[in-house]
């Protein structure tokens, strides 16, 4: 095994560690530093792939701006440091068998995806080509555009968990 070898499966092995934790830990503060594990260890998987802008991109816009935005609205929401029970659920198992299923059929989906050949180390104008991907209407515009709306309702959605509730008089 070569030294890139081993530190790939470093990262890999640290970035699932991180990711396990995200989901398993019972304090929520915990988990969104987690979260920030995890992404950065995604980053640092993009920088050994030689995908620079990716690696840039999960810093700046994942680690940077998303986990960010988790962290305060968590320290906003007034009613996490109160004690309201089990975090936990007994429908674990449904969750366990999408996730589950989920995992089958993206690898299948990888699995059988004709990938383009290039040549070794030849990157050239791979920025480029996703940039034009991105707003082509028969490539990736509307898997673009679904992430713009989940990012907003994910803004929504912490605006209205900090916001405090309304108790009936």
């Amino acid at each position: 095994m070569t030294v890139s070898q081993i530190l790939f499966i470093l990262f890999a092995l640290a970035t699932l560690v991180a990711a396990y934790l995200v989901v398993t830990v019972r304090n929520l503060i915990h988990a969104a530093l987690w979260l920030v594990a995890s992404l950065l260890g995604i980053a640092a998987i993009f920088v050994m792939l030689d995908a620079s802008f990716m690696a840039t991109v999960e810093v700046v816009l994942y680690v940077g701006a998303i986990a960010i935005l988790i962290v305060f609205a968590v320290m906003l929401t007034r009613r996490v440091m109160e004690d309201v029970g089990s975090q936990r659920t007994d429908n674990w198992w449904f969750a366990a068998i999408l996730s589950g299923l989920f995992f089958a059929s993206t690898s299948i989906l990888i699995w059988f995806t004709k990938w383009p050949n290039l040549p070794e180390g030849d990157v050239g104008d791979t920025v480029l080509i996703l940039g034009k991907s991105l707003v082509d209407p028969n490539k990736y515009v509307i898997p673009f555009e679904v992430a713009s709306v989940l990012l907003i309702v994910a803004l929504i959605g912490s605006i209205a968990v900090a916001l405090p509730s309304k108790q009936s008089e």
